[in-house]
């Protein structure tokens, strides 16, 4: 299995990938940063679903983990997007095959790519943990927003567990993707699905008819991100959103062994 996710890391470091994938990572956190402070006084909003996150709560000494948080819907989806293009990729190009005949078992190759692909997302939230906490800081001062209770120990803490969280929540969004590219064995097909399910559908549902937010595993991923809401706790968001991604894998896994590996 080493040697599977030694390959599959070399295929994430293509400057194609590392370097679409960081300058999307780049836009997502920087829009969701900069709206969340310019639009601190707007009486429309300037978080999530149009909620008023106010200056006395970017003053606190969570306030500097915020954006950072906020920001993982949109990083989850570009994790999607990539674990299911890596997946489904094996199909389309016929290199699944190529793959068996180094490594003939199956579920070896599978949980490498999961590995690898991991490993990747640990990265790229580091990434846009660093930028969403330094834009942070550049944009209170823009907006005069103090940030006195930002070098406090709670607001380090703040910061490790925003992190944890929206790297659970990420991995998830991703292995998401990877059921997805897996199941459909494409990745324009995989990836358009997802998006439209977690942005659209998802979206809708849970803005229509609020009890249905506690169902879908891309609305509890959100929650988990943001460490619980009044709502939805933390932890029921956390165990059934990782149940439902955990019964899919094993779906896909059982699929993935007993499949053709052509598409």
């Amino acid at each position: 299995m080493i040697n599977v996710i030694k390959a599959e890391l070399t295929k994430l470091r293509r400057p194609s990938l590392s370097l679409s994938t960081i300058a999307a990572v780049t836009f997502v956190t920087s829009l969701v940063s900069s709206l969340l402070f310019l639009l601190v006084d707007s009486p429309e909003g300037n978080g999530e679903r149009g909620t008023r996150i106010s200056r006395e709560v970017l003053e606190l000494s969570t306030g500097i983990s915020i954006s950072f948080s906020n920001s993982a819907g949109l990083l989850g989806i570009v994790a999607l997007c990539i674990f299911a293009a890596q997946t489904a990729q094996e199909y389309t190009y016929g290199t699944l095959r190529n793959l068996l005949v180094r490594q003939p078992s199956r579920m070896k190759i599978l949980f490498g790519k999961l590995i690898s692909m991991m490993f990747f997302a640990i990265v790229m939230v580091i990434f846009s943990g660093i930028l969403a906490v330094s834009l942070s800081y550049i944009f209170a001062g823009v907006m005069d927003v103090s940030t006195m209770a930002w070098s406090t120990p709670d607001a380090r803490a703040a910061v490790i567990r925003g992190f944890i969280n929206v790297l659970i929540a990420t991995i998830g969004f991703g292995i998401f993707g990877m059921i997805l590219g897996l199941l459909l064995r494409s990745p324009i097909s995989a990836i358009s699905i997802g998006v439209i399910w977690n942005l659209i559908i998802e979206g809708l549902l849970a803005v229509f008819v609020t009890s249905l937010e506690k169902f879908f595993p891309g609305q509890l991923l959100s929650v988990v991100a943001q460490g619980g809401t009044e709502e939805i706790s933390y932890q029921y968001a956390l165990f059934v959103s990782y149940g439902f991604l955990f019964f899919g894998l094993v779906v896909v896994a059982i699929l993935f062994k007993k499949r053709d590996v052509a598409n």
